[in-house]
């Protein structure tokens, strides 16, 4: 069974734009061509691909042809840059990865910096919690990931990366306001603190330690934005778990100071890749994993 190059490209717009619109713009296609290359694409293979929703998502048949349709497009870019025709000949060149929010702001921007020194390909970084980025990598949307999970994903290469140190943090103004008789079920379950979204389990993981098996329910302050929890907590306006790059020179100042002894936690993050024999993608992982020298290593 031969597939229709421009019908892959099309079910793989459609999911990375997540609507027959926004896939059309970047196709530079009416919404209508986009619409007609689909339903081409699901008579051929005899199966539904698209759910039709908002955004728009693959079903699991539908991912299979979305990884086939972004490896293609690898591999075509860099055939046709070896060619020295890269420029206007390759109509997307353009690598998606999931990257969690805290990696992100920290260390894999030297990633991204390294990776343009060695490659005329583009990043497309979307940006989510650690413990479900590699649910983009399974379902299509990425070709790389940088995940807390430290099972390969089926069809994908795995490499440690090191760990995140998060250090469970306040101002001294907090602590003596809320932990002067110590951090404790009854402290902890007073005391404010800031929550990334609702994905974000570190300052929940943090408090059973302590707490064991009573009920946690503080007041929380939801902040979407790593930069802005940091700012939150210098303002005093609760405790949460930092990454500790970010916090390094607040710690050694003493504008923030650790809730207890022992108050960090270390994420351990690797990078995960779909199989795929393309140079951009080896100068890619080669970035990653000399930008992550940051990250603490385990001895």
């Amino acid at each position: 069974m031969k597939l229709d190059h421009g019908n892959l490209r099309a079910l793989a717009a459609v999911v990375r734009e997540g609507s027959f619109e926004r896939a059309a713009a970047a196709l530079n296609v009416t919404p209508s061509a986009v619409s007609q290359r689909i339903k081409a694409l699901e008579a051929r293979i005899g199966r539904l691909l698209v759910q039709r929703t908002v955004p728009a998502v693959a079903t699991p048949d539908g991912q299979v042809l979305v990884q086939l349709a972004e490896q293609a497009a690898l591999l075509e870019h860099d055939a046709l840059d070896r060619l020295g025709l890269e420029g206007d000949a390759v109509p997307y060149a353009s690598i998606a990865v999931a990257v969690n929010h805290d990696s992100l702001e920290t260390w894999f921007m030297d990633a991204a910096r390294l990776f343009a020194a060695h490659s005329r390909a583009t990043l497309d970084l979307q940006s989510e919690d650690q413990d479900h980025t590699a649910a983009l990598l399974r379902n299509g949307s990425v070709l790389g990931a940088v995940t807390a999970l430290a099972d390969p994903v089926q069809g994908c290469r795995i490499h440690a990366l090191g760990s995140m140190r998060y250090v469970a943090s306040c101002t001294p103004e907090f602590h003596a306001r809320h932990f002067a008789q110590g951090v404790n079920a009854r402290t902890l379950a007073s005391a404010p603190v800031l929550v990334f979204n609702r994905k974000d389990a570190l300052q929940a993981r943090f408090a059973r330690k302590v707490m064991g098996n009573a009920a946690w329910q503080p007041p929380v302050w939801w902040l979407p934005s790593s930069r802005a929890f940091v700012q939150a907590t210098l303002d005093g306006l609760g405790w949460t778990m930092n990454p500790l790059p970010m916090i390094r020179d607040d710690l050694d100042a003493g504008r923030l100071v650790p809730l207890r002894a022992r108050a960090t936690e270390d994420v351990p993050l690797y990078w995960q890749h779909w199989r795929v024999n393309s140079q951009a993608m080896e100068a890619l992982t080669d970035s990653v994993l000399a930008a992550a020298g940051s990250l603490v290593r385990r001895r």
